[in-house]
């Protein structure tokens, strides 16, 4: 009986150690899980396709023409607690370009803050829902490389993408999601990491609304917050 007691004790203590070891992890992508995903069945007619489907040999190129005549740099984000106004930066072209022609795409609207940590990150761009992956099916699957170098540090308010310079390259880039740092001084163990690719002009407030939320032992808020609308607004 002694044995089993500890036992449990051990197992509640693993448990315990596990969930304090994941509050300041550094921000994930969803590359890997995208990578092994099964294509949704074809129940929905394919939109009219105006642009090639993206991989990562072709990515690059189609954003540097992109940048030559789409110079959008600032952008509205409609969520279920408000709206956040954010400047994207010119020096990380690439990024910012990605960001204004998935924008276009209408592909953040219906996606969630999907990993929440308070005094840390937001973190959106991804949802449990099909039609999700079917809009990455279809604009197509691809990596950026990160753009680190540039001086910019995860100060608060930043707007960063999921980048790294490490060896394992499903974690180089998730370009479809983004996290916003909430955490106060700002999260400097991420510079050089990650690439950040503009900030928050307005609408802190609301990013530390969804910060504050409820979440599970997966740091997905209890109650699904949606992004309804990305809009482009010079």
């Amino acid at each position: 009986m002694r044995f089993l007691l500890f036992l449990c004790f051990f197992v509640l203590f693993l448990n315990c150690e596990d969930k304090q070891s994941k509050q300041k992890s550094i921000p994930k992508t969803e590359v890997e899980k995208d990578v092994e995903e099964e294509k949704p069945e074809d129940t929905e007619q394919e939109p009219k396709r105006e642009f090639p489907k993206l991989n990562s040999k072709t990515a690059m190129e189609f954003f540097l023409e992109y940048d030559k005549k789409h110079k959008e740099n600032k952008v509205r984000i409609t969520t279920d607690f408000g709206e956040i106004d954010i400047l994207l930066y010119n020096e990380t072209k690439f990024h910012r370009s990605n960001f204004i022609w998935l924008t276009k795409q209408k592909y953040f609207n219906g996606t969630q803050f999907y990993r929440v940590i308070d005094n840390f990150i937001v973190q959106a761009g991804n949802s449990d829902d099909v039609k999700t992956a079917r809009k990455r099916a279809f604009i197509g699957k691809y990596l950026l490389p990160p753009d680190t170098k540039r001086g910019f540090k995860h100060d608060r308010g930043v707007i960063s993408m999921p980048s790294s310079e490490i060896r394992n390259p499903h974690k180089l880039a998730s370009p479809f999601e983004f996290f916003i740092v909430c955490q106060k001084g700002g999260a400097h163990f991420l510079d050089g990491d990650y690439t950040i690719f503009g900030h928050v002009t307005r609408g802190m407030d609301v990013v530390d609304k969804i910060a504050a939320v409820e979440t599970d032992d997966g740091d997905w808020p209890d109650k699904n917050i949606f992004i309804r609308n990305v809009e482009i607004l010079d």
